[in-house]
Order: structure tokens, then sequence, then C-alpha cells
């Protein structure tokens, strides 16, 4: 039997600070700028054209919890 408060655990340590991204100086990817554009749209603002992996990534917390998406 799978103890899933263990993998749970597990699951958050392996969440990085997007800063701490390897790949993270690299381009956004399609999905991230694909869910940029929705979230800018709903909290009608405007994105940088210029965003890194891990910008797009801050981005996307801050516009989730302005727009009530991803809760």
């Amino acid at each position: 039997m799978t103890d899933r408060s263990n993998q749970q655990g597990d699951q958050r340590a392996a969440i990085k600070d997007p800063d701490e991204w390897v790949t993270g100086d690299e381009p956004p990817t399609a999905a991230q700028e694909s869910y940029l554009s929705t979230l800018a749209r709903e909290a009608d603002t405007e994105l940088p054209a210029d965003l890194t992996k891990a910008e797009a990534s801050k981005r996307i917390d801050e516009l989730q919890a302005e727009t009530g998406r991803g809760q």
C-alpha cells in the first residue's frame, strides 16, 4: 500500500523557487505565454514582452491571486 501523505510531502519539497530554476532565464514556454495572456486579459493588465520563464511563473502566481484563478 502507498503512503499518500509521504508522497504529498515529497511533491512539495520538489517545488523550487523560480529564481533557482536552471532554465529560469530561458523564454517562457508556449503554455506559460498562453495562460499569461488569458490572465492578463482577465485582470485588464499589460505584460512585458521580454519575460523569462521564471518571471512568467511569478507573474502567473500574481495574476492568479488577482483574478481568483488557480485556487
